[in-house]
């Protein structure tokens, strides 16, 4: 009795030819357009419009030009005072030299190319240039992130501990936590833009922003993107919560502390000190999860773009006002900055 071969009957045939297709159709060998993304060579995106109106782009113009130079000079002048003035030669001013110093460069990240893009109408922007821009915005908004954990906790040494500041908040411990929040800003910006460089992209290449951004770039990919969108939100997660727990806790302390003292002098001057911190952590914080709401409650594009450029170009903006209407001291220094200035 002979043996029947397996292979050479109809149903076998038809089980093999079953199994190729579904196996060309899992890792998308097959030709036809059904089964396969067409796959471009990605030289180029292209980010949202703003206007086609002349009138309006004229006007929009105006308005990101005055915009970027209020936040470079204002930022400026804030880091000239307190190099200038000796009094505020202290941690707390040097934190706040950091982030207008970190200010600046936000903005000169992202306004100058959405100035370009508005004066030709060119909404186009190179690979690499999406890629550097990507890469330096996370840098200095993870850098922001960590420079406010850190004034808070100078806030809360300086509240909570007046008599031990000086030894606490030494030089070395303030260089160490700068060293330490551009390391962690620099790994993590550029792990993000190792991930996104490896992804492959499909014809639509429209951004719905008016600059690159992370997560909107990974939106376009055709190649898997489950463990970019892992690695976002997981380093969010712990690179975004550890300094705003520490926020967090340090004002409970400080508002604790506060409620224990018995003038009312006191009391005053120590929320005023902690005035202009709380509110720039307001609005940096604020406008962070408006646009991540946003984008999770509506589907418009333009109102995503808008909450993020109140993220990425209104808060370091805001930032010089805040610091220099709310302090006695910077007050005193930007008018002794302008009486050199017009000495000369």
């Amino acid at each position: 009795m002979h043996g029947v071969d397996l292979c050479d009957t109809p149903d076998a045939h038809l089980g093999i030819t079953g199994f190729h297709v579904f196996f060309n159709h899992i890792f998308f060998i097959r030709s036809s357009t059904t089964w396969t993304p067409e796959i471009t060579h990605v030289s180029e995106f292209l980010l949202m419009r703003l206007t086609e109106d002349p009138e309006l782009k004229t006007i929009f113009f105006s308005l990101f030009l005055s915009m970027y130079l209020v936040t470079v000079l204002g930022n400026l002048l804030i880091i000239l005072a307190v190099i200038s003035d000796l009094r505020l030669h202290t941690p707390t001013y040097f934190f706040l030299v950091n982030l207008s110093f970190t200010d600046v460069c936000l903005s000169t990240t992202m306004i100058p190319k959405i100035l370009v893009n508005v004066q030709t109408q060119n909404q186009s922007i190179t690979y690499t240039g999406c890629l550097t821009q990507i890469c330096f915005a996370l840098i200095y908004v993870s850098c922001e992130n960590f420079l406010l954990g850190a004034m808070a906790y100078d806030h809360y040494v300086a509240i909570c501990h007046p008599l031990r500041y000086t030894v606490i908040m030494n030089p070395h411990l303030c260089a160490v936590l700068i060293l330490i929040s551009l390391s962690i800003s620099v790994a993590d910006a550029l792990l993000h833009s190792l991930m996104v460089l490896q992804l492959s992209f499909c014809t639509d290449l429209e951004i719905s922003l008016f600059f690159c951004e992370a997560v909107q770039v990974i939106r376009l990919a055709c190649s898997d993107t489950l463990i970019n969108n892992i690695l976002i939100y997981l380093a969010a997660g712990v690179f975004g919560g550890i300094p705003l727990f520490g926020i967090v806790f340090s004002y409970i302390q400080i508002v604790s502390s506060i409620l224990r003292m018995p003038s009312s002098s006191r009391k005053y001057k120590a929320f005023s000190t902690c005035g202009s911190h709380l509110s720039v952590v307001s609005l940096f914080y604020g406008t962070a999860f408006g646009v991540y709401i946003s984008s999770a409650v509506t589907e418009s594009s333009r109102k995503i773009s808008v909450a993020s450029m109140m993220y990425t170009v209104v808060t370091p903006m805001m930032n010089p006002f805040i610091y220099s209407l709310r302090n006695k001291d910077m007050k005193g220094a930007l008018r002794k900055l302008f009486g050199r200035i017009s000495l000369l």
